[in-house]
């Protein structure tokens, strides 16, 4: 697949996830397995082929090697996914970023790049950010 063809909505999904996570040029393996883990337990992945999982993510990292790569993916993902999915994508970026118990200022900077990207409400916003405080929590 080249880069200039359409990806599919699980697709995009996916790129939200790698931006979230290669934002502080790592990524960890909490961040993997979160990846995977949402992938294979979430509706919104039935049907997606796991063995395309790698090769999506490595799609998204040689899109974000290009000038202005990052812009590249949040107008391919915005373009992509239909506006019903765009909590879920920002849901899913948080996610990621929560996968560590600690949201590094990038991961911050890229979660406020998909909010604005996707118009989302503050209402929203917090709504999701709480929920995923609450499923990181620790004893």
């Amino acid at each position: 697949m080249s880069m200039n063809e359409p990806i599919s909505v699980q697709e995009a999904l996916i790129y939200v996830m790698v931006i979230v996570s290669a934002s502080d040029n790592q990524m960890t393996d909490n961040e993997l397995a979160t990846i995977g883990d949402m992938i294979k337990m979430l509706p919104v992945f039935n049907g997606y082929d796991g063995n395309r999982i790698i090769p999506a993510a490595q799609r998204c990292g040689d899109i974000l090697q290009e000038d202005n790569g990052l812009q590249l993916v949040l107008e391919l993902v915005g373009d992509v996914l239909p506006a019903k999915l765009y909590d879920t994508a920002y849901a899913l970026g948080v996610e990621v970023a929560a996968a560590d118990l600690h949201v590094e200022k990038e991961e911050l900077r890229i979660l406020q790049l998909l909010r604005d990207r996707f118009k989302l409400d503050k209402l929203t916003v917090a709504a999701i950010e709480r929920g995923a405080i609450a499923r990181h929590r620790t004893i």
